[in-house]
């Protein structure tokens, strides 16, 4: 750290917002993916050893089980249950926290500026979502700045550290990776003045190959023994893996602009588009705000490319390293303002925070694992499920929707191995929340066929419990 701001106190801040989450979330049950990233290849890891990272193909994503071998690994020690789950991700949120801290003190020297800057950042409504969920996010963003700090404070044995475990956490950290070997051959080209013979020797790339081994080994692995990578004919996936069409690709570039403004981060763009129109000689000339700016494009640009070419949805955590760089560059921009500007802080504060509020219409989905908004789903839930009990409606016989049709274990990992069934409008009974993304005809076919006997609700969120209509004659 910069002997400005101190490590212990960096460090009290980081344990402190850790403990704090975790005391808030510990018993958030999986959601969303991480039904699948957690629990369903962290029980694979668990039952069958930390060296066997084969998975069955019937729900085999491709990428690594790196947060499976981090939670099996907990749980052998503490025990099978959700609230060790959450204290695996402990470690991670601290380090996070501590990385983002050195991050803005690399780009602001006033301790008091330096918290307002991270306060401004946690803000952000994908990265406190990451916060409170068992997710793989937590373990990235905690790498990739570590990668990053090594990078900008030339500390070549942290940034490795990062690099090496980017290289194998999700095929998404590999891209990652990728980004930001991109940033620091043109960071070194722009602002260290190299020249690219120079940046592109034999150290520099066999630094990164090296640091890349954990991913080319598990790649070469994967082809060996299973002949694909991510999909394959059978894959539940199978058919989201295509190049698009021309109209498609339109879409995709849309969706990618909303994802950057989603959930308050509108506030933080528009704040930028203004400040550069009235500072933009005196902004333009500031190497750190060019440096934020490459970043935000660089990190995400593999990431970028392989959403905009494919048919899959994507989600809004994909570029959360993006959206702190372009929040932190709001900030410094926030800076050069002389008037106004603490009520322009709180302005976008509130922006951001509010974002968690951001709830659409019934039938337009949204990514429910990306803002603090779905937080009252979970004891929702759980009450919910205690009413059937109580209703002596077994739940093998309640359809439900993703994420909810797996078994209860894979979610609260209670040891209850009953499951909803898939919703195929046949059951008598369906288990249903606004935070279930429906297709119109589910909503077409739950309206027409099902009638509300339970409500359970909080904010924004609703639980609901249907029996299907009476046949008439």
């Amino acid at each position: 750290m910069k002997k400005t701001y101190g490590q212990k106190k960096a460090l009290s801040i980081s344990f402190l917002f850790g403990l704090i989450v975790f005391m808030i979330s510990y018993d958030f049950g999986m959601f969303w993916d991480n039904v699948l990233f957690a629990s369903k290849m962290g029980n694979q890891i668990y039952n069958n050893g930390f060296f066997n990272w084969t998975m069955p193909n019937e729900f085999d994503p491709g990428h690594p089980p790196f947060l499976g071998v981090v939670l099996a690994f907990f749980w052998k020690i503490f025990g099978h249950s959700l609230w060790v789950s959450h204290l695996a991700m402990l470690p991670f949120m601290i380090g996070a926290i501590y990385q983002l801290q050195r991050f803005i003190a690399y780009f602001v020297t006033n301790k008091t500026m330096m918290l307002l800057g991270l306060l401004l950042v946690v803000a952000d409504s994908t990265l406190s979502a990451s916060f409170v969920l068992v997710n793989p996010e937590t373990i990235i963003i905690f790498f990739f700045f570590l990668a990053v700090n090594g990078i900008l404070y030339q500390e070549k044995k942290w940034q490795f550290i990062g690099l090496f475990f980017l290289s194998i956490i999700t095929f998404r950290s590999m891209m990652l990776f990728a980004g930001l070997f991109l940033f620091e051959v043109l960071n070194n080209y722009f602002f260290n003045k190299k020249s690219f013979r120079k940046i592109l020797d034999i150290k520099f790339l066999s630094f990164y190959f090296l640091a890349a081994l954990p991913g080319i080994v598990f790649v070469l692995w994967r082809l060996a023994t299973k002949g694909w990578l991510q999909t394959h004919p059978e894959s539940p996936w199978a058919d989201l893996w295509h190049l698009p069409s021309i109209t498609q690709f339109l879409k995709n570039i849309a969706v990618l602009i909303h994802r950057y403004l989603d959930f308050g981060r509108v506030f933080i763009f528009i704040f930028l588009i203004v400040g550069l129109f009235y500072f933009r000689k005196k902004i333009v000339l500031n190497k750190h705000f060019k440096q934020l700016l490459l970043l935000s494009i660089c990190a995400v640009f593999f990431v970028v490319i392989a959403v905009l070419f494919s048919t899959n949805a994507f989600g809004h955590r994909y570029f959360i390293v993006s959206y702190i760089s372009f929040i932190l560059l709001a900030f410094i921009v926030l800076k050069e303002i002389k008037k106004y500007k603490k009520p322009l802080y709180v302005l976008l504060f509130i922006g951001l925070i509010t974002g968690n509020l951001w709830v659409y219409p019934e039938r337009t989905s949204q990514g429910w694992d990306a803002s603090l908004a779905h937080v009252p789903y979970h004891s929702l839930r759980k009450e919910a499920i205690n009413s059937l009990d109580t209703m002596n409606i077994d739940i093998s016989e309640v359809a439900s929707f993703f994420p909810n049709y797996n078994k209860i274990d894979e979610i609260d990992l209670n040891g209850n191995q009953k499951s909803f069934t898939k919703f195929t409008n046949n059951s008598n009974y369906v288990f249903y929340s606004n935070v279930y993304n429906l297709s119109d005809k589910d909503y077409e076919l739950l309206h027409n066929n099902y009638l509300e006997i339970k409500r359970f609700k909080s904010l924004n969120i609703i639980v609901s419990i249907l029996k299907k209509r009476a046949v008439s004659n």
